[in-house]
């Protein structure tokens, strides 16, 4: 699909708002709302908006440690990276899972209650044999200072 101005600036807006009416996109795209909604729909259909959610305030939903792992598997066959991936999958608390180039095969962020239930999904982990894990680097987050807010469009 051929994005035109208008397409990025609609992606753009409901990247920073996603509960924006019709009636407010298509005053800020200057379009009808009927085109503003026929556009929206598009983008829909192509797969360039694949969902909506709620951004939540963590501090408001309860306690929550973030934590970083970087995580080395001993295999790197793709038979040990789809059981990993799937053990990820299946973790509520793990909020993102990254596979990556470098020293490290991923990058798991963790929101746990405590260091405590850190430690025992993690000590699972390694005490998996399935999993194939060789080594867990964690690094804890201290501060926030910028959460994904979209991806730059140009």
């Amino acid at each position: 699909m051929e994005l035109d101005r208008t397409d990025l600036r609609l992606l753009d807006l409901l990247q920073r708002d996603g509960r924006a009416s019709v009636q407010s996109l298509s005053e800020q795209v200057h379009l009808s709302a009927r085109a503003t909604l026929n556009r929206v729909r598009k983008l829909e259909q192509h797969g360039l908006i694949a969902g909506y959610r709620a951004v939540l305030n963590r501090q408001a939903v309860g306690p929550a440690i973030a934590f970083f792992a970087e995580i080395a598997l001993k295999d790197q066959r793709q038979a040990a990276s789809r059981r990993f991936e799937a053990r990820m999958l299946a973790t509520p608390q793990v909020v993102a899972c990254y596979l990556l180039s470098g020293r490290y095969d991923y990058l798991v962020r963790l929101a746990c209650t405590d260091l405590a239930q850190y430690q025992r999904l993690t000590n699972g982990w390694l005490e998996d044999a399935a999993l194939g894990i060789e080594k867990i680097v964690t690094n804890t987050e201290l501060q926030t200072v910028k959460e994904f807010g979209g991806f730059p469009l140009a």
